[in-house]
C-alpha cells in the first residue's frame, strides 16, 4: 500500500481529475458572467433580485448545505463505523425541520438582506447590527477555514500533490475562483453555481448508489452482510449503535452535544438564512425548504448505500491506509466501480462542492459587513448610493477571500472537524436563541440580544479552546500539550442553554420594551405585509 501514501489514491489520474474540474470552472464562470449583467442594485447583489423560484432556491440551498464534509466525511464515517456514521446524516437532515417550522417564512417576511435586519427590526439598530455582523463573520470564518483546509486534504487525496507549495497553490486557486464568483456574479452567480453543483453531486451519488446496489442484486441486506464480512471491519457492530460513540459515558454525552449543535445550528447558519431572501414571496421560502429537505434527505440515503458499499467493496483496511483515511472512502469506491473516469468525475464534484460552499459563505460575510456595519453602523443608514454599499461588499469579499486563502494554507494539516463543529455550535448558541426570541418573545429587547449573541459567542469559543478537540484529545489541533478542562469536544450541550438563559437574563434586567414595534413585527412576520417584494417581471 506504499504507493497509496505516496501519490494520492492509487489508480487515479490526476491530470484527468484536474481537467474535469477545470471544465466545471470554465462552464460556471461563463454562467456567472452572464448572470452578472443584471447585477446593478444592492437587492441584485445580495438577494439575486429575489428572482429565484422556490424549487430553484431549494436546489441552491441543498448545493450550499451539502459540503465536502457531507459527501466525503459521512460516506467514510459509515464505511468505518456504520450506524454511528449515519447518525451524522440524521442530525443534518432533522435540522431542516427546525428551519422550516420556526425560521424560514418568518425570516423572509421580516428581513431584507441579512440576519441583522431581523434582529434590528424592533431594537436599537447600531449595537444589534454590530453584534449580528460579528457573529455572522465568526461563523462564516470558521466554516470557511474548514472548507479551505478540506481543499488542502482533497488535493493530497485526489491529485497526489504532496508538496507544501503545491497544496498551498491549489488552495489559493480555489480561493481565487471563489472570489471571482462572488465579485462578478453576486448572489445570482453564486446561486447558479450552487444549483449546478447540487445537480452534479446528487446525480453522481444516485448513479453510484444504483451501481453499488446492482452489484448485490438490489438487495440491501446482501450489501450490509458484505460490509460485515469484509476483513478488517468491525463485524456486526457496524449495524448497531455504539461503534464510535458508545464506549464511555463522556463519548455518549459528546454525541448528544454534537447532535444538538447540528440540529439547532443549521437554523442559525448565516449563509443558509440568507438564501431565504432570494425568493419573491414567503410561500416560495417555504417551498424552497421543502425542496431542500427532499433533496438533502435523498442524498443522505445515497450516502448510506455509498458508505456501506465502500465498506463492502473497498474495505476498512484499504480506506484507513489511504491518504485522507475515511475521506478516501467515496473516491476509492468510485475507482472500484468505474475506474479513473468515474473517480475523475467524483473528484471534480468534490472540488465543486468546496467552491459552491465557500462562495456562499463569502457573499454572506461580505453582505453582513457592508449592509450591517458599513451602511447602518458607520453611515447610520445614510449611504451615498446603493452602488457604494455594493462596492464595499465587493471589497470585503476580496479581503475575506484573501484571509480564507491564508487561513486555509495555515490550517490545512489541522483537525478540521472541530472547525465545522465550532461553526455549528456558534450558530446554535449565538444566533438561534436571538432569532427565536426576536420572532416569538414580546418582551425581548436590545440588552437581551446583545447578552445572547456576545455571551453565546464567548462561552462557545472558550469551551472549544479548553476542549479535547484543541489539546489533550485523540486528534488535537495543538499536539504535545494538554490544557483542556472541558470534557466534551462539542460545547453545544452547555453553550446553547447558557445562551438562551443569557438572552432571558439580559432582557429582564433591562426596562426597554417596545410593544408597538413587536406588534408590527409580528404582523409582518406572519403575513408578509410590508416585506420587500420582487420587482414585477
Amino acid at each position: 500500500m506504499s504507493t497509496l501514501a505516496q501519490s494520492g489514491v492509487a489508480g487515479s489520474n490526476p491530470i484527468l481529475n484536474i481537467s474535469i474540474f477545470a471544465a466545471f470552472v470554465v462552464v460556471t464562470l461563463v454562467i456567472v458572467f452572464r448572470a452578472s449583467r443584471n447585477t446593478k442594485t444592492a437587492s441584485d447583489y445580495y438577494a439575486a433580485g429575489r428572482a429565484f423560484s422556490g424549487p430553484q432556491n431549494g436546489i441552491a440551498i441543498s448545493g450550499d448545505y451539502l459540503s465536502a464534509a457531507s459527501f466525503l466525511g459521512i460516506a467514510g464515517a459509515i464505511a468505518i463505523n456504520g450506524y454511528d456514521g449515519f447518525l451524522y446524516s440524521i442530525g443534518f437532515l432533522v435540522a431542516w425541520l427546525v428551519a422550516l417550522l420556526l425560521v424560514a417564512e418568518l425570516l423572509r417576511n421580516t428581513g431584507k438582506f441579512t440576519m441583522g435586519d431581523v434582529l434590528a427590526f424592533r431594537m436599537r439598530q447600531r449595537p444589534v447590527r454590530a453584534a449580528a455582523a460579528i457573529s455572522t463573520l465568526a461563523v462564516s470564518f470558521f466554516y470557511l477555514l474548514a472548507q479551505m483546509a478540506g481543499a488542502g486534504g482533497l488535493v493530497n487525496l485526489l491529485l497526489g500533490v504532496e508538496s507544501e507549495a503545491g497544496q498551498a497553490a491549489v488552495i489559493a486557486a480555489v480561493g481565487v475562483v471563489m472570489i471571482l464568483y462572488v465579485l462578478i456574479g453576486g448572489m445570482k452567480g453564486t446561486t447558479w453555481v450552487q444549483i449546478i453543483k447540487a445537480v452534479l453531486l446528487i446525480a453522481g451519488a444516485a448513479v453510484m448508489t444504483v451501481w453499488v446496489l446492482g452489484k448485490y442484486g438490489f438487495n440491501l441486506s446482501a450489501l450490509l452482510q458484505a460490509a460485515v464480512d469484509q476483513p478488517g471491519s468491525k463485524g456486526e457492530a457496524v449495524l448497531s449503535p455504539g461503534a464510535q460513540y458508545g464506549k464511555t459515558d463522556t463519548s455518549k454525552l459528546d454525541f448528544l452535544s454534537l447532535g444538538i449543535a447540528l440540529v439547532l445550528g443549521t437554523a442559525g447558519l448565516p449563509h443558509v438564512l440568507m438564501r431565504f431572501y432570494t425568493v419573491p414571496t414567503a410561500k416560495d421560502a417555504r417551498r424552497s425548504v421543502v425542496w431542500a429537505i427532499v433533496l438533502i434527505g435523498l442524498f443522505y440515503l445515497f450516502t448510506l448505500v455509498l458508505g456501506y458499499g465502500a465498506g463492502a467493496l473497498v474495505g476498512p483496511e484499504r480506506i484507513n491506509s489511504a491518504p485522507g483515511t475515511t475521506n478516501a472512502a467515496a473516491p476509492l469506491l468510485a475507482l472500484e466501480l468505474g475506474g479513473p473516469v468515474v473517480l475523475g468525475f467524483i473528484a471534480a464534484v468534490a472540488f465543486a462542492t468546496i467552491l459552491a460552499v465557500v462562495a456562499g459563505l463569502t457573499i454572506t460575510a461580505s453582505a453582513s459587513f457592508a449592509h450591517d456595519v458599513y451602511a447602518n453602523v458607520i453611515k447610520k443608514g445614510q449611504v451615498d448610493s446603493k452602488q457604494a454599499e455594493v462596492r464595499v461588499a465587493r471589497i470585503t469579499a476580496l479581503v475575506i477571500g484573501a484571509v480564507a486563502i491564508v487561513g486555509g494554507i495555515l490550517a490545512k494539516d489541522q483537525n478540521v472537524a472541530f472547525l465545522v463543529a465550532l461553526a455549528f455550535a456558534v450558530a446554535a448558541s449565538a444566533n438561534l436563541p436571538t432569532i427565536l426570541y426576536s420572532l416569538f418573545w414580546k418582551r425581548f429587547n436590545t440588552n437581551g440580544a446583545l447578552w445572547s449573541i456576545y455571551g453565546g459567542l464567548i462561552v462557545t469559543v472558550v469551551l472549544i479552546v479548553f476542549s479535547p478537540a484543541v489539546s489533550g484529545g485523540p486528534k488535537p489541533m495543538i499536539k504535545g500539550v494538554d490544557f483542556h478542562w472541558f470534557p466534551l469536544e462539542n460545547p453545544g450541550l452547555v453553550s446553547i442553554p447558557v445562551s438562551f438563559f443569557l438572552g432571558w437574563l439580559g432582557t429582564v434586567l433591562s426596562k426597554e420594551h417596545n410593544k408597538a414595534k413587536y406588534a408590527e413585527m409580528e404582523v409582518r412576520s406572519l403575513t408578509g405585509a410590508g416585506a420587500e417584494k420582487a420587482t414585477p417581471h
